[in-house]
């Protein structure tokens, strides 16, 4: 006979495991529903330092920093949805917001570590001790695969770092990376020495070891020669064209702008080839001393940052609208947290993760130019919360993951967006 105790203890278990079964319900949606949109493809913007909200895409009543007196930095200005307004220095983006949605009420509990908020909003998760989590980079490629077989499914345009990285996923759904658009990723551009008869021996030679080596059951192993495949047949010619951005109409080059607007030149380009999911890191290039960490006298140039900013993403929203690739293709806008209304004693902005602006454009979601309510400053939610978790299921969603599914480190189940629920209304 049972033990009554561990009686109750196997029938909690199979409650919980029950309840775990269960499918988050979107706002909006009836219950059990699993919103899925169209989109084949995700470039995704980072603002490395922290975007302020209030400086861009939720302005509110001007402050003045001298006076210490609460408010925006600059002025706003109308834009092509009605009631919706954004920064004065967003004006190319102005005239596109129908085919965009700021989400002014994202928020986490993670303000006074840059790494810390980098991670959460990489992987939609604390840090933790004994599981490193995937990115939604590697979580997409993991679920969607690659888009072409001519061309890595994940490519980051800048510095590589961990919270972009696969995690328990494994080494093949990691990334490419590049930091600058000149060139393709140094991995994949063999050195001029090397000739093609060298390269064939090197096949020859690695062909021979794999033989001898004879075949493993072990994952990582898999991976990593999976990996190996995939480098080798991306290292030629063809694919590396992708990168020569000399091709393209000086006109349009022009209109994106500097580096950051060529990146997402590039970006367009590697979305034509199949790329499944690109970064964007916009941190790289502070025109300002300090990029979007504006503490003190780094406010002072902020305008520049957003111009930018500015003129490089509207111009890749008409441009992949003019290819028919916008409705396949979500765009999206993020940073490790939002800005204080307050100004320091620098005439600065210190860090706010209590509610921030992320944004959607393109991906065939229908947009209202802006989701969510923030009070005059800013900084308190007053309708429509957005955890990070519902923002990743909601990008999850308009690409077609199946954002209640569980994956597994090892033996233990990881939701795939930590139970978020999208948001319904850009589904409809």
């Amino acid at each position: 006979m049972q033990d009554p105790n561990r009686r109750q203890f196997l029938a909690s278990s199979m409650a919980a495991a029950g309840a775990l079964s269960v499918a988050p319900i979107a706002r909006g949606s009836t219950p059990q529903t699993l919103l899925q949109g169209k989109a084949e493809h995700v470039i995704s913007i980072w603002l490395g330092g922290g975007m302020g909200q209030i400086d861009t895409f939720d302005p509110k009543a001007k402050g003045d920093p001298k006076a210490r007196k609460p408010g925006a930095y600059y002025d706003s200005i109308d834009t092509a949805m009605d009631g919706v307004q954004v920064c004065e220095h967003l004006s190319s983006m102005a005239k596109v917001m129908d085919r965009v949605t700021a989400v002014r009420t994202v928020s986490h509990d993670v303000i006074d570590e840059h790494a810390a908020a980098t991670n959460r909003m990489h992987t939609g998760r604390a840090i933790s001790g004994t599981v490193t989590y995937p990115s939604l980079g590697s979580l997409i490629v993991h679920e969607r695969g690659s888009a072409s077989e001519d061309a890595p499914p994940y490519v980051l345009i800048g510095y590589p770092n961990v919270t972009r990285g696969p995690g328990f996923l494994g080494s093949k759904y990691g990334y490419l990376y590049l930091t600058e658009t000149g060139r393709g990723p140094a991995g994949l551009s063999r050195p001029d020495i090397i000739t093609p008869q060298r390269q064939s021996r090197r096949e020859q030679f690695l062909a021979s070891l794999r033989k001898n080596a004879g075949s493993t059951a072990v994952t990582e192993l898999i991976d990593y020669e999976a990996a190996i495949d995939q480098s080798m047949k991306l290292s030629g010619p063809e694919f590396n064209r992708v990168f020569n951005l000399d091709g393209e109409p000086d006109d349009l080059r022009n209109r994106y702008g500097g580096e950051f607007g060529q990146r997402c030149l590039l970006s367009r380009r590697l979305i034509q080839r199949g790329v499944r999911f690109i970064e964007v890191s916009h941190n790289l290039n502070f025109l300002n001393g300090s990029g979007w960490d504006v503490h003190n006298s780094g406010i002072v140039n902020q305008h520049k940052l957003i111009q930018e900013m500015d003129t490089a993403v509207a111009t890749l929203i008409a441009d992949l609208q003019d290819k028919k690739l916008l409705d396949k293709t979500l765009i999206v806008i993020t940073s490790e947290f939002g800005r204080p209304p307050e100004f320091d004693s620098g005439g600065g902005r210190g860090h706010q993760g209590s509610t921030f602006s992320c944004v959607l454009a393109g991906g065939g979601l229908a947009h209202c130019g802006a989701f969510g309510e923030t009070d005059e400053l800013s900084k308190k939610i007053v309708a429509d919360p957005v955890s990070v978790p519902d923002f990743f299921a909601t990008i999850c969603g308009c690409v077609g993951v199946d954002y209640s599914k569980y994956l597994y480190a090892g033996d233990r189940p990881v939701p795939v967006t930590d139970q978020g629920t999208p948001i319904a209304k850009l589904f409809a």
